[in-house]
């Protein structure tokens, strides 16, 4: 167990505020699996994602999440979605909500270890609802992202919901709705330093060198990734990789680090082989184990 771990990262010296994610760093967190373990070690993710016509986003975060060493995925679904994660994922298993094109259940979350929810659910008054129940009885940390997070935007009093140490994964365009506009490059990071200090949570800004805010003010800036990676359904595969990190038993600090560390380097080998021109968020899932090989023998 790395001491990064045991220590909840506070090695880093509190006056080093802005912090590079480098190799040694993210090598210091992972931790090796051990040989008597089982599926049950890993955890039990559950992932809501995905509304009609947006299924895509719950193959591609479930898919990256079973792909980053967690133990089960059960992924929550409308009708709509059930014959497709049935046929392109068959490790993962399917929660069906009642309606055929949304997400509106109130889910009973007590059995699974970490839930995430937002990757193409849409903003539905039916989901908007689901959304609010699901914070009201969420008793551990919480990944929202996408149209979880939109949702959250158009009902702003449920931000004082969010459990603590969740971890919330906007790109601009879903940050500023929640933070609203800045003018510069200074105050769009106090805006995300307050956030994060507020919730009591870590705020992952998505995009070229992701930024990751954590409540006790450090920040921390990704050195991995591609403009290739500019492209629908990335953010889905970090949701499921970040997803699987929390799983395993790592804090909300290190998920964040591993995963969009490793996210950025599965892109950076992927287009060695596609270029940046044709890299798809498919790709990179197909990269996550050499992501992993690369790390461990570096």
């Amino acid at each position: 167990m790395s001491k990064y771990f045991e220590k909840g990262l506070k090695t880093i010296p509190n006056n080093l505020m802005d912090i590079s994610i480098k190799v040694e760093l993210v090598q210091s967190i992972l931790k090796p699996r051990e040989k008597k373990a089982h599926k049950g070690d890993y955890g039990h993710a559950l992932i809501i994602a995905g509304s009609e016509g947006m299924i895509g986003s719950a193959v591609l975060a479930s898919k990256a999440c079973l792909r980053s060493g967690v133990g089960l995925v059960t992924v929550h679904v409308p009708i709509c979605g059930v014959e497709i994660l049935q046929t392109s994922i068959p490790e993962a298993m399917v929660s069906i909500d009642a309606t055929i094109s949304c997400y509106s259940d109130d889910v009973n979350i007590e059995k699974y270890t970490v839930v995430a929810v937002g990757p193409g659910i849409g903003t539905n008054v039916l989901t908007q609802k689901a959304i609010h129940s699901l914070l009201k009885n969420a008793k551990t940390p919480l990944v929202l992202d996408a149209d979880g997070l939109n949702c959250l935007s158009l009902n702003k009093d449920w931000l004082s919901l969010i459990p603590e140490n969740s971890i919330l994964t906007p790109h601009p365009k879903e940050f500023e709705r929640l933070v609203g506009t800045w003018e510069n490059e200074d105050q769009k990071i106090e805006k995300l330093k307050s956030l994060s200090n507020q919730l009591k949570s870590v705020v992952v800004l998505k995009g070229a060198n992701t930024l990751i805010s954590v409540p006790s003010g450090k920040l921390y800036k990704n050195s991995t990734g591609n403009p290739g990676m500019a492209k629908g359904g990335s953010g889905d595969v970090l949701t499921g990789m970040i997803t699987a990190f929390l799983l395993q038993r790592y804090s909300s600090e290190e998920s964040a680090i591993l995963g969009v560390y490793m996210h950025g380097l599965s892109g950076d080998l992927a287009i060695k082989e596609f270029s940046e021109y044709s890299l798809l968020a498919t790709d990179l899932i197909e990269f996550i184990p050499k992501a992993f090989l690369k790390l461990i023998n570096q």
